[in-house]
């Protein structure tokens, strides 16, 4: 089931915040966790839009973050895209 992506997303998202030190990166990764939480068990799956912001700022957070901390956000961004295929529109 393609919501199981989002789900995924969120648990990485939920390791990688384990893993940062910074205890602002640890509260983005924080939200962005909790939102594919909420976005995997929603009535409605999201948006082309709403999942391109999350990419973007994913990339943001990535930039700024270790090598196991972007690992995880990595894997996070793999099961959204894998999601995001599923999506119609552009």
């Amino acid at each position: 089931m393609p919501r199981e992506k989002l789900q995924t997303a969120s648990e990485e998202l939920r390791k990688a915040a384990e893993s940062a030190t910074d205890s602002d990166l640890q509260e983005r990764l924080h939200e962005q966790s909790d939102q594919f939480a909420q976005l995997a068990t929603a009535d409605r799956g999201p948006d082309q839009g709403r999942l391109a912001r999350h990419l973007n700022a994913l990339s943001e957070i990535r930039d700024a973050a270790s090598e196991e901390v972007a690992s995880h956000v990595d894997d996070a961004e793999e099961a959204i895209t894998a999601y995001r295929e599923t999506v119609g529109g552009v």
